[in-house]
């Protein structure tokens, strides 16, 4: 026998088969291995080689996570992941595992990773003789009555062997004698033997007799196990029950109530008197667990529910009756009872999730495995069939695999984690009884974020209004763009794009490329320049980066900071001094001069306003405001001063006007004097225009060629801008003799003017716009281009 053994532990064999070779999604093809190994072997013995019998890599076990999942409870085998060695874990009981089956198998599931691959592999448990054959008592006593007939059969004892196949019961022997014979009976998976009468008993010569059953299993060398057997002859009852049938079948539903009666048995005896009442009872060869289930009554012989029907447990039950008469020489009558269970929908599906990435990155490509579900139910048949499915609307989808129940969970569409950055499939697995049953499992599946959204600006271009004489070195505005990525791939950087750039102004611009403050180098000048643009790029931090740019426009606002200019009258030494002369004669109204004056600001800031600060006589002069223009009032008498001097003070609108002052003596001379003055003027005037007119002509000629360099760069110019907008200086119609001017630009569909005196004839103020800009009607062509013309009126 230990011969035996150790054959069992070291020279047991395995069998490799190649069960299917499919391909599911690009995976690799499977294969199931089998194997056998003795019960009761050592610990950590080895198995097999698994790794080399499915031809992997053996130094890549370990980074790809090679392990073993057992599909019972206990896990008896474990691989090793070093040397892919199949190897016993803990002591295998065969005989308690698989309870006497003829065939014990235990299916493993291997697995390993990176990539993703399943394999079956399929351990036999072989049976070792290591028990004897036991009998349940070690003495079994009948009552036998004389002249029974030769046949009677007793229905012995039968031992119990928990080995399997060869090493279990194959037969009883009985110590020889004349009387009796050993008979066996095949029921079920299991030999019942019965002692049989031969020939008749006779008391008066023996009323005793003692016999050995011996029964004996098939293992080499065999083992055995003993009960004695006491006959007690008794009197003459010549008569026993008898059934109808010696085998009765019905079949019962799983999980019928306590108390249900399933059949009623009707036994019959020919005996009188108390030879012929008997009362039913289970066999002596009936298992404990029996009585447990099913409750029998002597008298009525009605067969009742006691315990728990399950199919999955039992699908048939065999029960041995015996009816026993009253006699004094108890005679019995025995029949068995074949209860076939019908199986019923009462066990919901089971999902075992076998693996699950819970990660998935948002550039999957369609077919990705995420998981892999195994479902099964207890059920058998239709109930045990199961359909699965995944309820809620997810862009994933089942796979099923070529192992029935088995499917891979993978992608049925393009991910977008700024879309959806989390799914829960819900999976319902459902079988086909009558009611179906459900069971319902929850995978979460996030998705991981990669670079594929670029930086944004939400409007593009941008346009900045910034008041002139801004502080150096402070910000001065923000540009921001927003990325639907996370972490480093939505982190912003900006920076302006200079290359390529002639514009200076861009040297002076320094941009915060954590969060796109832009500060101003210098102090900006509204004189000098009205606005310019220029680019700026947010790049996010991903590999490889993103970005996006937007065309900024800065347009400088106007500020009072340029105080008026007097250009008449203005003396040799430059002082704004003057002297006029004019008839004592002249009538009211009478234009003495017009003082005439310049503001560099526009609009509001650059209007101006006359007004006389000191004067000899009020009632003489008067002044226009909005001309500067100096008329008498009244006519000379003889009694006014023949010499006066007025002071004008000339002030623009700005909110913290500036000012300047204009002095001009006004003399009143006899008429022949004046017109003496007069000639004087006339002719020194001709001389001096002879001067003038030499100058204006070079003047003129200079500023012509001037003006055609100028069209030809703006047109240049316009044609090479991206953005539609520009600047206009606009003359001023109504023409009063005071510089004044306007700023007319364009900023979308809009275009805007800062206006000054008298100006805005058929234009409209904007609510909410600076108090001096108009909207003007938009009067080009969408084919016309809009250039810069300054002009000044004076």
């Amino acid at each position: 026998m230990e011969t035996n053994r150790r054959m069992g532990v070291f020279g047991f064999s395995w069998s490799f088969f190649l069960l299917a070779a499919l391909f599911l999604d690009g995976k690799r093809a499977l294969a199931e291995l089998r194997y056998s190994v003795p019960e009761e072997v050592k610990e950590s013995t080895i198995v097999g080689n698994v790794a080399k019998d499915l031809g992997l890599d053996i130094s890549s076990l370990v980074a790809r996570r090679f392990r073993v999942v057992s599909e019972s409870e206990d896990a008896f085998f474990e691989v090793n992941p070093h040397n892919g060695e199949l190897y016993v874990r803990k002591r295998i009981d065969r005989d308690g595992f698989c309870q006497g089956r003829e065939s014990c198998l235990i299916e493993l599931k291997i697995i390993v990773e990176n990539p993703l691959e399943i394999h079956y592999a399929v351990v036999e448990i072989t049976d070792i003789n290591d028990h004897a054959p036991v009998f349940p008592e070690k003495l079994q006593t009948f009552e036998i009555g004389e002249h029974t007939l030769p046949g009677r059969r007793i229905q012995l004892h039968a031992a119990n062997d928990p080995d399997a196949g060869i090493n279990s019961i194959r037969t009883y022997t009985l110590t020889s004698n004349e009387n009796f014979e050993i008979n066996i009976r095949q029921s079920d998976s299991e030999k019942i033997p019965f002692l049989v009468l031969k020939n008749s008993l006779d008391r008066e010569k023996k009323d005793k007799h003692s016999l050995l059953v011996t029964a004996f299993d098939g293992g080499k060398p065999p083992k055995s196990g003993r009960l004695n057997v006491s006959i007690i002859v008794l009197d003459s009852n010549d008569n026993r029950p008898t059934f109808s049938q010696d085998v009765y079948q019905i079949a019962i539903q799983e999980n019928l109530p306590v108390g249900t009666q399933i059949m009623k048995l009707n036994a019959t005896d020919f005996d009188e008197g108390i030879n012929g009442e008997f009362e039913y009872s289970f066999g002596k060869a009936l298992k404990r667990k029996m009585y447990d289930i099913f409750d029998l009554d002597k008298v009525s012989g009605e067969i009742k529910i006691k315990g728990t029907i399950d199919f999955e447990e039992n699908e048939l039950f065999g029960l041995d009756i015996e009816a026993m008469d009253k006699g004094p020489n108890p005679m019995i009558g025995e029949c068995r009872v074949m209860i076939k269970v019908v199986d019923m929908n009462d066990n919901a599906p089971e999902i075992e999730v076998t693996s699950l990435s819970e990660r998935v990155q948002e550039d999957s490509k369609p077919g990705t495995v995420v998981s892999l579900i195994k479902v099964k139910d207890k059920d058998s048949g239709l109930n045990g069939k199961i359909i699965l499915q995944i309820t809620n609307n997810v862009p994933f989808e089942l796979k099923p695999s070529y192992k029935e129940n088995t499917y891979s969970v993978v992608t049925k569409t393009v991910l977008d984690r700024e879309d959806v950055s989390q799914y829960e499939i819900i999976l319902k697995a459902t079988d086909c009884g009558e009611p179906p049953l459900s069971s319902f499992k929850t995978l979460n599946i996030q998705i991981s974020d990669v670079n594929d959204n670029s930086p944004h600006f939400q409007q593009n271009p941008l346009d900045f209004y910034l008041s002139e004489n801004n502080l150096a070195g402070a910000s001065v505005f923000s540009v921001s763009a927003t990325d639907n990525d996370l972490n480093e791939n939505a982190a912003v950087s900006y920076h302006i794009v200079r290359e390529g750039r002639k514009n200076d102004l861009l040297s002076f611009l320094n941009i915060n490329s954590d969060n796109g403050h832009i500060s101003a180098l210098k102090s900006f000048d509204f004189e000098t320049v009205k606005s310019f643009q220029f680019q700026v790029v947010a790049t996010d931090s991903g590999s490889p980066s993103l970005s996006s740019n937007v065309t900024v426009n800065v347009f400088i606002l106007d500020q009072n900071d340029n105080p008026p200019v007097i250009l008449y009258p203005v003396n040799s030494n430059g002082s704004a001094e003057g002297v006029e002369e004019i008839p004592r004669n002249v009538n009211a109204g009478h234009l003495v001069t017009k003082v005439r004056a310049y503001d560099a600001d526009v609009g509001y800031n650059g209007w101006l306003l006359f007004s006389l600060q000191q004067v000899s006589d009020h009632s003489l002069f008067g002044l226009d405001r909005y001309t500067g223009q100096i008329r008498t009032l009244r006519s000379f008498t003889e009694t006014d001063e023949a010499e006066h001097k007025l002071v004008i003070l000339v002030k623009d609108n700005g909110n913290v006007s500036l000012s300047a002052t204009a002095t001009v003596l006004v003399k009143v001379v006899e008429p022949k004097e004046a017109f003496a003055a007069s000639d004087v003027k006339s002719s020194a005037k001709v001389d001096e225009d002879t001067d003038v007119t030499f100058y204006l002509m070079i003047t003129l000629g200079s500023v012509s060629v001037l003006f055609i360099i100028s069209i030809i760069v703006l047109i240049a110019m316009q044609c090479s801008k991206s953005t539609d907008y520009t600047s206009k200086y606009l003359q001023e119609t109504n023409y009063d003799g005071t510089l004044c001017h306007s700023i007319q630009y364009r900023s979308g569909d809009k275009r805007y003017m800062l206006v000054g005196p008298r100006m805005s004839i058929g234009s409209t103020i904007v609510p909410g716009s600076h108090a001096n800009t108009l909207v003007l009607p938009d009067r080009r062509r969408a084919s016309e281009e809009v250039g810069s013309v300054v002009t000044y009126v004076g």
